[in-house]
């Protein structure tokens, strides 16, 4: 008797029933890790759901183990972050904050300083737009970072890149574009003051 090959279903399957892939897993277990450093789950509730999610062969099991915690959106998929200096100017740093992919930062009439010494960023990139308008737009970064300013016009007001070339591997680099507008973007590393109030401030 001939074995006869299974013919596929004539219903659509329920998502949750669709097969896992290795990068589903993977998110998961991310998304996992990340709740255990958050404290959301402890030690030992981590390493079950691990064990469960490495396991899973189906959309809906991995769901199971991540449906109580937040959902995650990749800071790639995020909208860009906006300031803008207005009348009394805007700022976000030095404390920590998480990076997302793309910022925007308009100087106004106030100004706008970016502080990225003590954040949280993963990527390897940012791209960031920086108009320095009336006020200007000052931009702080950790020694270990560097950046790239082929994509700014230096406008009226000027780019001062103060920076050094000598960026670490794994640090993010700054793609600054834009322009400097009538008082200019100024992108710097810490000065003697910000890194001794840096030392203070070490966890």
């Amino acid at each position: 008797m001939t074995a006869q090959t299974p013919q596929p279903s004539a219903h659509p399957v329920p998502p949750g029933e669709l097969r896992a892939s290795h990068d589903d897993r993977d998110a998961a277990v991310e998304q996992l890790r990340d709740a255990a450093a958050e404290g959301r789950i402890d030690l030992d509730e981590l390493d079950s759901r691990l064990e469960q999610a490495l396991t899973s062969k189906t959309h809906a099991e991995l769901a199971v183990l991540t449906a109580d915690l937040p959902r995650v959106i990749p800071p790639e998929s995020r909208p860009p972050l906006v300031l803008k200096g207005g009348m009394h100017g805007a700022s976000r740093g030095p404390g920590r904050w998480e990076v997302p992919s793309h910022l925007v930062a308009h100087g106004g009439v106030g100004g706008v300083k970016l502080d990225f010494t003590r954040t949280r960023c993963n990527l390897t990139e940012v791209a960031l737009e920086a108009y320095g308008e009336m006020a200007g737009v000052t931009i702080v970064i950790p020694e270990a970072w560097a950046v790239e300013t082929g994509g700014m016009d230096p406008g009226v007001g000027g780019l001062k890149d103060k920076t050094t070339p000598d960026r670490l591997p794994g640090t993010p680099l700054i793609r600054l574009t834009g322009s400097g507008g009538m008082a200019g973007v100024i992108i710097r590393h810490p000065n003697r003051w910000e890194r001794r109030k840096l030392r203070g401030n070490t966890p």
